[in-house]
């Protein structure tokens, strides 16, 4: 697995990996975001945007479903990344129970209420934060 900021990325296997895949937003990709590559294929994206205070919103996570089992790995690897750029905190919303799970088990913390202006906080869903030290 390698993950490569977008801007770095070939370009045509950026285009073919959004082309199958609708659902991921490709200005957010393209501003902020990162791809996984698997064997030879873009196989996963996913977007640090920027915050207040050197917060991170982890956005638009996606990993095709032939790869899902790499959710935990990737995960680490985003949290290593946001080492790098110096984050203090990583926000992340999550919609699904199978995740929260995941998140609980890298220690991210659950939030009642978030304190940032471009949260929406009354999504559907939970919030989660972690503390890069």
């Amino acid at each position: 697995m390698q993950i490569l900021k977008v801007e770095e990325a070939d370009k045509q296997a950026v285009n073919d990996f959004l082309d199958r895949n609708e659902n991921v937003s490709k200005v957010s990709l393209l501003s902020h975001g990162y791809v996984v590559e698997m064997n030879g294929r873009i196989d996963g994206c996913f977007v640090l945007e920027p915050m207040e205070n050197h917060a991170f919103w982890l956005k638009q996570l996606y990993i095709t479903q032939s790869e899902a089992r790499k959710l935990p790995v990737l995960l680490e690897g985003i949290l290593v990344i946001a080492r790098k750029i110096e984050a203090r905190c990583v926000y992340v919303h999550s919609h699904q129970p199978v995740v929260d799970i995941l998140l609980e088990a890298l220690q991210f913390k659950r939030e009642e209420q978030i304190e940032v202006r471009k949260i929406d906080q009354h999504k559907k869903g939970n919030w989660w934060t972690y503390n890069v030290s």
